[in-house]
């Protein structure tokens, strides 16, 4: 994940402040999570698959990831 998320940033992108850097990695990561589609997850979004697995094993979880 590491190699990933220094791929599509600095690697790709001059930032002039932290700040920028920062905001761009917060989005870098929710578009990850939320529409990149994972072979190892079976095709599914990271979080299409936290969200099933909260599904079958609740217990597992502190809070529900849906909210």
């Amino acid at each position: 994940m590491n190699r990933t998320i220094k791929d599509a940033t600095v690697k790709r992108f001059y930032y002039e402040t932290h700040g920028q850097l920062r905001q761009h990695l917060a989005n870098f990561v929710a578009a990850y999570n939320f529409a990149r589609r994972l072979k190892t997850l079976r095709g599914l979004t990271p979080y299409e698959f936290i969200c099933q697995q909260w599904e079958k094993e609740p217990s597992r979880f502190i809070q529900n990831p849906h909210h």
